[in-house]
């Protein structure tokens, strides 16, 4: 085992001042991550007091100011507000001579592309759309994720190298995505995660009505292999009574639902449906069987009752 003793990121020079303006779960996390890089933070915004709580958790020593007082102060100014407050404050910004000639400004939004930093491209800025394909929780830990995370990646050419270059610094890694495509690119990411915590919330809720106590301890390894399952797979590896075809368990599926949580019938359904035609496509779901189960679905999004066999 090596004695030498690794020099603390703290006492490399610092190399960008950088700011936050949004101080949400996301910006702490990058600019915390900058500074293990050897980056300084210099100042930060927040509005609410949840905000200002998080910034001087996770940026101790770090002043709160305001935007303006955030773009006079550092290099490298993370916006990271949400997706539609984005524009207009770029546009406040810009129109006020908050920007500086060759500031790099970085948003973290995931819709947009660089194009959104037009305004303050014209005042001189230099626009970057770093965006963590990461969920955050407001906390340190969050920084530890991004060792690993995919960042999506917009740029003028001439910045490419630039952006990427702070991605890895993160520790994150780079994928290009062009402008045009960043819309597909961030509901892609949204079907496959925002998506899944809201069906891991409902599957927990109805397994403690069904008398299960821990319902989390239940889940964790079967949701666990059935990612891995699918990010090794794709569609081979569907399973379950829909890709099997089993209408009666469908039907029984359904009508429990519509009695003990009826809010989740519609998310059932429709999940159900994109499930069976997957497996149709895929030769999983024999044609013979699925007429019944697409007749039961069919009754389930009419309310009625199927047919439990």
């Amino acid at each position: 085992m090596s004695t030498v003793q690794q020099p603390d990121p703290r006492d490399r020079p610092a190399r960008l001042t950088v700011g936050v303006v949004g101080a949400g779960r996301v910006g702490p996390a990058l600019a915390a991550s900058l500074r293990l890089a050897g980056h300084r933070p210099v100042a930060v915004s927040g509005v609410s007091d949840a905000s200002r709580r998080r910034a001087a958790t996770m940026l101790p020593d770090v002043p709160l100011v305001t935007p303006a007082e955030v773009m006079a102060r550092a290099d490298l100014v993370l916006l990271t507000v949400p997706d539609d407050a984005l524009p207009g404050l770029v546009e406040g910004l810009a129109e006020t001579g908050a920007v500086r000639p060759g500031q790099l400004l970085v948003h973290t939004s995931g819709r947009y592309g660089a194009r959104v930093l037009d305004p303050a491209l014209r005042a001189g800025a230099l626009p970057l759309a770093l965006h963590p394909a990461m969920t955050f929780t407001g906390t340190a830990v969050d920084v530890q994720r991004l060792a690993g995370c995919s960042f999506g990646v917009t740029a003028p050419d001439q910045l490419r190298l630039a952006a990427e270059a702070l991605v890895i610094e993160m520790g994150g890694e780079p994928e290009w995505i062009a402008e045009q495509n960043r819309p597909l690119y961030h509901a892609a990411l949204a079907l496959g995660a925002n998506h899944l915590v809201t069906l891991v919330a409902q599957s927990l809720e109805l397994l403690r009505a069904a008398g299960v106590e821990a319902p989390d301890r239940m889940l964790g390894p079967l949701l666990g292999a059935a990612l891995d399952n699918a990010l090794r797979s794709g569609d081979a590896a569907l399973t379950g009574p829909v890709a099997r075809g089993d209408a009666g368990t469908v039907a029984v599926h359904v009508s429990e639902l519509r009695r003990h949580a009826p809010q989740t019938v519609d998310g059932y359904l429709a999940m159900a449906r994109a499930t069976a035609d997957r497996a149709l496509a895929s030769g999983l779901l024999k044609p013979e069987l699925a007429e019944d189960l697409l007749g039961v679905l069919a009754k389930g999004t009419d309310g009625a009752e199927g047919d439990v066999r």
